[in-house]
């Protein structure tokens, strides 16, 4: 099922975030699944001149669905707002987009941090 859901934070932070994936209500076993996590300036940019792109194929718990998506400060250096995705190709090669949305990067207060 594919969920809208807007995103913010601060540029130049770390950021992680969970994903499980279910079918029928059930944990989905995600063993040999690609995820992707892909932030555009527009949706129509090409995939390589996307801002950000991740391809997670290691997973935290692939039996109980369980990835990570980690961005770094270097990844997270951007500020405004872009469009985001997160999506998957599975091991039957099916593929589907399960979040999207827009992704704000806020400026911080503090803008250098040693």
């Amino acid at each position: 099922m594919v969920k809208y859901e807007d995103l913010e934070f601060f540029s130049k932070s770390t950021k992680t975030y969970k994903v499980t994936f279910y079918k029928n209500n059930l944990v989905e076993d995600i063993s040999d699944w690609t995820v992707y996590f892909v932030v555009k300036e527009n949706k129509e940019d090409a995939d390589v001149d996307a801002k950000i792109t991740k391809t997670i194929t290691s997973h935290l718990n692939a039996s109980i669905g369980e990835t990570l998506i980690e961005l770094s400060t270097s990844d997270t250096n951007l500020n405004g707002t872009y469009y985001y995705e997160i999506s998957y190709l599975d091991d039957d090669a099916n593929q589907e987009v399960v979040y999207y949305g827009k992704i704000n990067f806020k400026k911080p207060t503090l803008q250098s941090r040693t």
